[in-house]
């Protein structure tokens, strides 16, 4: 019974180690449709090239930093119980590698591609790693002092602070280090439109997402035998709460409207298995309406130039699920409970500030010894050609 047990929890965290790779897609598909056509296969060299460093970094760094588990044994040992340390690994890499494709879309179309090759060895190898040793396996003994101060510990349960409020909050940094894109803004300040190379390419990264989300959440549970449907219930509330909040807030636009229920899975992400999905609903809204205004505020009034809107989706939105557990998780709101508003608020601000310091730590440092920025014929050329010497449509095709 327990090698059957081992097996099947093998199955269940592989699936959902498979549906959060095929998000990893989505992440590219949405930058593709955002970006503008001459930085179109930088969007999609940059996510594969993305996954494969990570990988290196978590096998050979980070999974240690966070789990103290070391790979360099022998296959046999490896192989007990059925692999599944092997297979959480896979899991939890794919966690690990959503940081630098969420960077991705805040630096795009300006950023040189071998020193965020660097960047993301540093962040998936140590800073992400820091941060999720902490939240998730009681490093420290910061979750022991809000525990025992504040009665529970911070909850996140599938990420909404430990993935994407630190992947939002580093690519901020990384935005400020890059500057905006050449032309985005006039001498007067006034902002230049950009607009979406491809909306049907942005919705098609947009489902993938939101569907893969599903595992992303659900098999957070990491065994067959925890899982709950309660968690994906609330996924589907937030999912919608987040769109059609976006969708109003944002008068029919179609980015905002398919970021809108990404907004609301970020947003979740946390409390998922806490919430009522009443709950859920209302934190979805929130996020999606949080989302349109943020986008709004930094391009329009801040000169932020963030391509994708990676900081007000990942970052603030990520933010308000880790707080928003500490909410709506309590029993007087129909919660589950064993849930401190004080534990989620501190345990939040401190993954908050670890991401933004690294954001700008980073980038900063590559950008004073190796530089960071294309120049600006580079730049107007477009990363496509400057980097990967083809475009995403040739105009014309070489027949022998």
């Amino acid at each position: 019974m327990e090698t059957h047990k081992y097996a099947g929890d093998v199955l269940f965290i592989l699936l959902g180690a498979i549906m959060v790779l095929a998000m990893h897609a989505g992440f590219a598909f949405l930058e593709v449709g955002t970006v503008r056509k001459k930085n179109q296969v930088n969007a999609l060299v940059k996510i594969m090239v993305d996954f494969s460093i990570s990988t290196i970094a978590y096998f050979f760094v980070g999974y240690g930093i966070a789990y103290g588990m070391n790979f360099l044994q022998g296959a046999e040992v490896l192989a007990e119980k059925s692999g599944y340390e092997l297979v959480k690994f896979f899991f939890l890499l794919t966690f690990a590698a959503a940081i630098p494709a969420i960077v991705s879309g805040g630096i795009a179309e300006r950023m040189k591609f071998n020193p965020q090759i660097a960047a993301t060895f540093i962040l998936v190898g140590m800073v992400y790693p820091f941060f999720e040793g902490i939240a998730w396996n009681g490093h420290y003994g910061f979750q022991d002092w809000l525990n025992a101060s504040f009665g529970a510990k911070f909850h996140d349960f599938a990420g909404s602070v430990v993935v994407h409020a630190m992947g939002g909050w580093i690519a901020l940094g990384a935005v400020l280090m890059l500057g905006a894109r050449r032309g985005r803004y006039g001498k007067d300040g006034r902002l230049h439109a950009f607009p979406p190379s491809n909306i049907p390419f942005l919705a098609l990264g947009a489902w993938i997402l939101t569907v893969g989300w599903f595992g992303f959440n659900v098999m957070s549970a990491q065994t067959h035998d925890a899982v709950n449907g309660l968690v994906a219930i609330n996924s589907l509330m937030a999912l919608v709460g987040g769109t059609l909040a976006a969708l109003v807030a944002g008068r029919n636009d179609p980015g905002f409207v398919h970021n809108g229920p990404l907004a609301g899975l970020v947003a979740v992400c946390a409390g998922s298995d806490v919430m009522h999905p009443l709950g859920a609903l209302a934190t979805g809204l929130v996020a999606g309406g949080l989302f349109v205004w943020a986008f709004t505020m930094t391009q329009n009034r801040w000169k932020i130039d963030d391509v994708l809107g990676v900081w007000p989706l990942h970052g603030l939105c990520g933010a308000w699920g880790g707080v928003a557990a500490g909410i709506f998780g309590l029993k007087t709101l129909g919660g589950m409970g064993n849930v401190s508003f004080i534990a989620q608020l501190i345990g939040t601000l401190l993954g908050v500030t670890i991401a933004f310091v690294a954001g700008f730590a980073v980038y900063g440092v590559l950008k004073v010894v190796v530089g960071i920025r294309l120049d600006a014929e580079e730049e107007f050329e477009g990363a496509d050609l400057t980097i990967h010497k083809i475009t995403a449509t040739p105009d014309t095709n070489t027949e022998e």
